[in-house]
């Protein structure tokens, strides 16, 4: 079971990564943030085809963090338990913004159609309404990180200690440094940075449950 549920994770991560890359790319993103304005740039039907995506893949992030879970509560049950309600709380706001991002992109293709004041009005609502869940969910998984690292280091998890180093926090930070070193790279995995870090954390994750099983076998 916890294989299969390290398994779902992975799923999540790429079918929600599919979503959202639907939904954000552009070969304009970079350059273009202010007022939602990359949005201009990506087709409706691409807007549609993601936030589909998104939608179905969603619910097995939630079996990811029961994977990370099992993977834990041998060191330390109740850490584990906390490490798993956080993952939950941040994939429940997670969800919450990707489902509204269609309909941002669809607000921003009507510009024209919409009276200035409207428009302006529109988007800041949305601003202050739904991209207060971006910094949220920020701040959230760094909770999870700590407790993660923590519940790994303190031992009897099913994880080697260097998997602490890979906590999402620090996957997703690495993932945001390719502005800097990679911005060729940077331009399709930035967008779809919160999915990349989870499809490289399940990934490791099931790794080391690989490594388990042959050890014991």
């Amino acid at each position: 079971m916890t294989k299969l549920l390290g398994f779902l994770g992975v799923t999540a991560s790429i079918l929600v990564g599919l979503g959202e890359y639907y939904l954000h790319y552009s070969p304009q993103i970079l350059g273009n943030a202010a007022n939602y304005e990359f949005f201009k740039f990506v087709p409706l039907t691409h807007l549609s085809t993601g936030h589909f995506l998104a939608m179905i893949g969603l619910p097995f992030y939630f079996a990811g963090y029961l994977h990370i879970y099992q993977m834990l509560k041998t060191g330390n049950k109740r850490l584990a338990r906390i490490t798993l309600a956080i993952g939950f709380t941040a994939f429940a706001i997670g969800g919450v913004w990707i489902g509204s991002r269609s309909s941002i992109g669809t607000i921003v293709h009507l510009q024209q159609s919409i009276d200035a004041t409207t428009y302006q009005t529109l988007l800041q609502q949305y601003t202050d309404h739904m991209e207060v869940l971006v910094q949220a969910l920020r701040v959230i998984v760094a909770a999870l990180s700590v407790v993660f690292v923590i519940t790994i280091l303190k031992g009897g998890t099913q994880y080697r200690k260097w998997m602490a180093f890979c906590n999402p926090i620090t996957l997703l930070l690495l993932v945001f440094s390719t502005l800097i070193w990679a911005p060729a790279i940077s331009k399709h995995v930035a967008p779809i940075a919160m999915n990349v870090t989870h499809f490289i954390l399940f990934t490791l994750s099931l790794y080391q449950l690989y490594k388990n099983n042959q050890t014991h076998d």
